[in-house]
């Protein structure tokens, strides 16, 4: 029985060995596969909605979601996002300045008015 149990053993590291050894054409790795690229669904000629990001879908990797079509994804998101804030702030900016305006004009015609 020890006997079998050796020569298997031997069989299986020949096998082995061969298998590194000569399992090649030299050529080195395979080469690998072409992803699986996003559809990026989200609308290129207009804002992004939230219906857009509930729609959004993500292809399933071996190892789970491709970090690279996320982090595509979500740094278009954020660049979005930073553009719509600064519009607000501008928005803003200039709807208390017209307000300051309307409220100085308004002032004006009431002191003139009391003349």
């Amino acid at each position: 029985m020890f006997l079998f149990l050796v020569v298997a053993l031997a069989v299986v590291v020949a096998a082995v060995t061969l298998a590194v050894v000569g399992g090649g054409e030299g050529d080195g790795p395979l080469p690998e596969a072409a992803p699986e690229r996003l559809y990026d669904s989200l609308p290129e000629d207009r804002p992004v909605l939230r219906s857009d990001i509930d729609a959004l879908r993500f292809p399933l990797a071996a190892r789970g979601y491709r970090m690279a079509d996320v982090d595509d994804a979500l740094n278009r998101l954020g660049a979005e996002l930073a553009e719509r804030d600064a519009r607000i702030a501008d928005l803003e900016s200039a709807l208390t300045g017209a307000r300051a305006a309307a409220r100085a004009d308004l002032h004006k015609s009431e002191a003139e008015g009391d003349q």
